[in-house]
C-alpha cells in the first residue's frame, strides 16, 4: 500500500477518543486516551478497543478480565491530556481523581458524561496496537451531565496537540 496516499485518508478522519481503564488482578488501576475504537456489532452488541503495544496500560488490560471505556466532553480537555500525555509507568493517572470500580473491578471516571464496562471476550494483533473485543455489560454517566446530543465529544482533532505519554513507534518499526 502506498503509505502517503493512505495518510491523505486518514488524515481526514475525526473520530471520538476514550478514556479506557483497566485494573489488574493486583488492583492497580490504569488507563490512556484511545484513539481507535468502535462498535463492531449490532446484534449481539460488541465494541473494539485498540491499544498501543508500547502503553503501560496495555500491559495492565493483558491480564483485566473488563475493561471501561469513557466519552469526553467539550471542557475536558485537561482529563485527555492527562491520559493521553503521561505514562502510568511514571504517574499514578488515578491519584485525587473521583473514580469507583465498576464490573470486573474497571475504574469508572465519574466525571465522564457517557461510559460503558465490556467484558473482555478476544484479544487479537492490529499491528502496534492489541485489539481487546469487548462484551458492553455495564453503561452509565454523569446524571448532572447527560450525554447529550450525538457528537458532543472530545474527538481526535480536539486532542492532536497532546504529546503521547509513551513513545510513538516509527514507520521504520512497523513497516
Amino acid at each position: 500500500m502506498n503509505r502517503p496516499a493512505a495518510r491523505v485518508l486518514t488524515d481526514l478522519l475525526d473520530y471520538p477518543v476514550y478514556v479506557v481503564t483497566a485494573r489488574s488482578a493486583a488492583g492497580e488501576p490504569a488507563g490512556c486516551l484511545v484513539g481507535f475504537a468502535s462498535q463492531c456489532s449490532l446484534e449481539p452488541v460488541r465494541f473494539t478497543v485498540w491499544l498501543s503495544r508500547l502503553n503501560h496500560t496495555h500491559e495492565v488490560a493483558r491480564t483485566a478480565t473488563h475493561l471501561a471505556a469513557h466519552l469526553l466532553a467539550p471542557g475536558q480537555e485537561r482529563l485527555a491530556e492527562l491520559f493521553g500525555g503521561r505514562s502510568g509507568d511514571e504517574v499514578d493517572k488515578f491519584d485525587g481523581l473521583p473514580w469507583r470500580p465498576g464490573t470486573g473491578g474497571a475504574p469508572i471516571l465519574l466525571q465522564s458524561p457517557a461510559w460503558f464496562v465490556g467484558r473482555v471476550l478476544d484479544r487479537f494483533d492490529g499491528g502496534d496496537h492489541e485489539a481487546f473485543l469487548l462484551d458492553p455489560v455495564e453503561c452509565g454517566g454523569r446524571p448532572d451531565k447527560p450525554a447529550g446530543r450525538r457528537g458532543a465529544h472530545l474527538t481526535l482533532a480536539d486532542t492532536l496537540g497532546i504529546t503521547a505519554g509513551h513513545p510513538v513507534p516509527s514507520e521504520e518499526e512497523h513497516p
